[in-house]
């Protein structure tokens, strides 16, 4: 969205809320129709799953590279959810679960309380689905929790009005 426009410059607002200026020439043109898709009742497991063996960028959101909270956002951006970006912000965004009552495809953040560093998706019995910036390892990865991340600050979530599937 367009907030104001200064000669060849435009400020805009982007769907995540970022505020930022562009050349004016830039804008307009047929709206990328594959950027959101219609909403569906996926599991956003399964489209996390179809970066298994990414490796780890900060920042990424493709297959080439991608950080852990890119491979949350992309996984609901698949399936036609808008959720935000970062760690923090997806832990501001996402309701507070019970870890007894975690449930395939809710989301465990790593850090300090509303200063989230790390965000995995849960896979149930112990294992997690997380891109890694692990030194040994630097990829998209299932894995047992480990004890690296289960032992330092943690909290669970999930976004609100999320569907389940019989999978997920």
């Amino acid at each position: 969205m367009v907030e104001e426009s200064r000669g060849a410059w435009s400020l805009v607002r982007t769907a995540y809320d970022y505020p930022g200026w562009v050349r004016s020439e830039v804008l307009g043109g047929p709206a990328d129709a594959e950027w959101l898709p219609p909403a569906s009742d996926g599991d956003p497991v399964d489209q996390a799953r179809g970066y298994l063996g990414a490796p780890y960028l900060w920042g990424g959101m493709t297959a080439d590279g991608i950080d852990c909270s890119g491979l949350v956002h992309m996984a609901h951006r698949r399936l036609g959810r808008l959720v935000p970006r970062d760690a923090d912000q997806q832990e501001a965004a996402a309701a507070p679960v019970a870890a007894s009552d975690l449930e395939p495809g809710d989301l465990v953040f790593y850090g300090e309380e509303r200063a989230a560093h790390h965000v995995a998706l849960w896979l149930g019995e112990g294992r997690i689905l997380h891109a890694t910036s692990r030194v040994d390892t630097r990829r998209v990865v299932e894995e047992r929790e480990p004890a690296s991340l289960r032992l330092g600050p943690r909290r669970t979530g999930r976004f609100p009005g999320l569907r389940r599937t019989p999978n997920g």
